[in-house]
C-alpha cells in the first residue's frame, strides 16, 4: 500500500503462449534511492494460480526506481514439453534449442510518492511486453 510518502508495486503475469495466468514463476523486487545508488534487494514472491503476486514488500521511503526481476526460465522448463505436445508446429518440436529465448526478465521503473504501480508480464517463451497497468 502506497502513502504519501512512498510508492507500491503489484505484478501479475499472463502466459500468452497459453493464453492463461502463470503460476509459481518466482519475482524478486529491488528499489534505489536515484539512479546512481545501488539496488537494494527488498525480497520477493512467487505467482499464485491467478497469476498474481500478492505480498511483494513494501517499497522504503524514498525510492525513486524499482526493478522486479522474473525467473521465467523455470516456469518454461517445467511446462516446455507439455505445450509443445499440445502446439503441433510449436518451437520446441522443430528444433532442439533452448525451451525459452529469456531466461529471466528484468524490468526497471521509475515511481514517485504516493503512486501505486501495477507491472504486468505478458510472456510467452520468445517475447514478452510490460506496461504500466491499473
Amino acid at each position: 500500500m502506497s502513502t504519501s510518502t512512498t510508492a507500491s508495486v503489484s505484478t501479475h503475469i499472463l502466459d500468452t503462449s497459453l493464453g492463461r495466468p502463470a503460476e509459481g514463476v518466482a519475482v524478486q523486487l529491488s528499489a534505489r534511492e536515484g539512479r546512481d545508488a545501488d539496488w537494494q534487494a527488498l525480497g520477493g514472491s512467487a505467482t499464485d494460480t491467478d497469476g498474481r503476486c500478492k505480498d511483494l514488500p513494501a517499497l522504503p521511503e524514498g525510492t525513486t526506481h524499482v526493478r522486479l526481476d522474473f525467473a521465467v526460465e523455470p516456469y518454461f522448463e517445467k511446462f516446455a514439453k507439455k505445450q509443445a505436445d499440445a502446439q503441433q508446429d510449436a518451437p520446441a518440436n522443430r528444433d532442439s534449442g533452448a525451451a525459452v529465448f529469456f531466461p529471466e526478465v528484468a524490468i526497471t521503473f521509475a515511481v514517485v510518492p504516493g503512486e501505486h504501480y501495477h507491472v504486468p508480464l505478458l510472456l510467452n517463451p520468445f517475447g514478452y511486453s510490460v506496461y504500466r497497468g491499473s
